[in-house]
């Protein structure tokens, strides 16, 4: 379909709560998903919300099934659409690790994330989906889904000294090469 433009960190949209899609198999949601589907392979994303491309629905996709360039230390993740999510922490745990974003580009931060999680939620195809996951997976869907409440990951920074500059990150063995 189409590569979108992203919207970066002070475009007001990314600040407003996503509304809810009321028909999951509206014709519309299709090019959605193809045109979130292609911006994030553009931009090598491990995941994207319908806000970070100016449109406010509940709907974020991630995963892509191969490594991912931006994380090359992480493990690969499924393609999954979820349309209206629902998150629910398994447990005390939390972890931290080092996140970037689309729309905060060149930057990294550490930030502390739920290491279990269930999430649930709809497909295009109209099935509910509910899975468990842990670790990097349990971080991107959580990630993704901050962007459906107008949260950024900076806002969730356990102290400014982790956050930085990528190249400036990695100069100082804070977070690996990345090779792109």
């Amino acid at each position: 379909m189409t590569v979108r433009a992203l919207l970066r960190m002070g475009d007001p949209l990314l600040r407003q709560v996503a509304q809810p899609v009321m028909d999951c198999q509206a014709p519309h949601l299709v090019e959605l998903v193809a045109d979130l589907q292609d911006t994030m392979a553009a931009h090598s994303g491990a995941g994207l919300g319908a806000p970070q491309i100016g449109v406010s629905l509940r709907v974020v996709i991630f995963g892509g099934g191969g490594p991912n360039l931006r994380y090359p230390d992480a493990p690969p993740l499924p393609f999954t659409v979820l349309i209206n999510p629902e998150l629910t922490p398994l447990g005390e745990e939390r972890a931290l690790g080092w996140e970037g974003c689309l729309s905060v580009p060149g930057l990294r931060g550490e930030v502390k994330r739920w290491n279990r999680l269930r999430y649930r939620g709809w497909t295009p195809e109209g099935v509910w989906l509910d899975r468990t996951t842990d670790g990097f997976h349990a971080r991107v869907v959580q990630h993704e889904c901050d962007h459906l409440d107008g949260v950024l990951f900076p806002d969730r920074l356990d102290t400014p000294q982790a956050f930085g500059f990528i190249s400036e990150l990695e100069q100082a063995g804070r977070i690996p090469i990345v090779p792109y």
